[in-house]
């Protein structure tokens, strides 16, 4: 039977090039979590405990976003994505041992990882538009939907491995264990991308601002990607990210160490990937906005309840769907993206979702970090639930979304 009249979540990965990009990101990304945890501990170790430094790292990751994002993505539509991607996962690669080297050496600061953080953030205004611009040049468009639900497993789904390995290797190896091993890890990734073969020509001509005009111009156009892409950032910037929220929450809410810590993080991540394995599994829904609006609203109910937990295993049911849903609207906003602007603008255009995801995000945690260490975790998170709970059903009222 054909690939294109199969159906099942895996139907993205009967494509070769996709498969293997895949795999190797999957393999990077469990190095990653691990890097995210042991970070956030070796933060909170070196302030004290202060909510205040691991905001101060997050704001510097978004500023660094702000910066180049935008920029990243017009990049992205002219040059060959491979060998971009290449550039970047080998900088990456090459940041995260020089923050293993300073913490063995016992020299690192709050300000060397802030520092460290706004430089990867700059690495990654390249890389997350052209890995999302890869992506259609790899499977047809009737497999769009399942290969980037796919690939939001792969960063967010890997938090069901990564930050147990962390919990579990912070007491064997150390922080800058920790470190050393994600740096290995991008080997994964770049195997993947000298292996693929991408179909899509390479144009290069040098990007513009006037390049960068004409995709915000195609968004603002659009019936529906202006109230998509703002809910989408509201509930990014109100909603605080697990790896500010969920150590705060550990340490002084639910009392539990490194390896719970672990645990916490692990259910997110199982509920990203049953929500991740079922987007793909629902094939090309005609009504994308729906799904979107639909779990937005849900996932603002999750953060509440996990912001009224006291207990362990409230936490993690409501951490389990608060990954669900997250998919429900990350992947579904990328798929808008991707089929609603013409092809050559999506590089462009994927940078806005990057800004978003990797730029408003840690800004927003810069915020919360400060209402928690006003109110504490609880009580920002029930706030940021009801704040994004608001915001969707005010774009629910939008004839066109609802219709989309």
């Amino acid at each position: 039977m054909p690939p294109a009249r199969e159906t099942g979540a895996l139907r993205a990965l009967r494509h070769r090039d996709f498969r293997l990009l895949w795999m190797g990101l999957l393999a990077s990304a469990i190095g990653t979590w691990m890097q995210i945890v042991a970070q956030a501990l070796l933060v909170l170790q070196i302030s004290h405990g202060s909510a205040l430094a691991l905001g101060a790292v997050s704001l510097a990751q978004a500023l660094a976003f702000f910066a180049f994002s935008l920029f990243g993505g017009a990049v992205a539509d002219r040059v060959d994505k491979r060998r971009l991607l290449l550039t970047t996962q080998t900088l990456c690669m090459a940041l995260a041992a020089l923050l293993g080297a300073l913490t063995a050496l016992h020299v690192v600061a709050v300000w060397m990882v802030v520092a460290l953080a706004f430089l990867t953030g700059a690495a990654l205004s390249f890389d997350q538009p052209t890995r999302a611009a890869l992506v259609p040049d790899l499977v047809p468009q009737e497999d769009l939907l399942g290969a980037l639900s796919l690939q939001s497993i792969v960063f967010t789904g890997a938090s069901t491995v990564g930050p147990a390995l962390a919990g579990l290797s912070v007491a064997a190896i150390g922080f800058a264990g920790n470190f050393f091993a994600n740096a290995v890890s991008y080997l994964a990734v770049l195997g993947a991308l000298l292996a693929i073969r991408p179909a899509a020509g390479r144009p290069t001509r040098t990007p513009s601002p006037r390049a960068i005009r004409e995709a915000l111009a195609a968004v603002r156009a659009d019936r529906v990607l202006p109230a998509v892409l703002a809910l989408c950032g509201a509930l990014l910037f109100f909603g605080p990210s697990p790896a500010l929220l969920l150590p705060v929450m550990a340490t002084q809410v639910l009392h539990v160490g490194p390896r719970l810590l672990g645990v916490l993080f692990a259910a997110s991540g199982a509920g990203t990937v049953l929500g991740g394995f079922g987007l793909a599994s629902a094939g090309d829904p005609s009504r994308k906005a729906r799904i979107v609006l639909v779990s937005a609203v849900l996932w603002a109910f999750a953060l509440a309840g996990l912001g009224a937990s006291r207990s362990l295993a409230p936490a993690l049911g409501a951490l389990l769907l608060l990954g669900v849903f997250q998919v429900g609207v990350s992947a579904t906003t990328i798929t808008l993206l991707q089929t609603r602007v013409p092809p050559q603008m999506r590089g462009r255009v994927m940078s806005l979702n990057t800004l978003l995801v990797m730029g408003v995000r840690p800004l927003g945690d810069f915020f919360a970090a400060t209402v928690i260490a006003t109110l504490g975790a609880p009580c920002t998170a029930m706030a940021s639930g009801a704040a994004v709970g608001i915001m969707a059903l005010a774009v629910a009222t939008r004839r066109e979304v609802r219709a989309a």
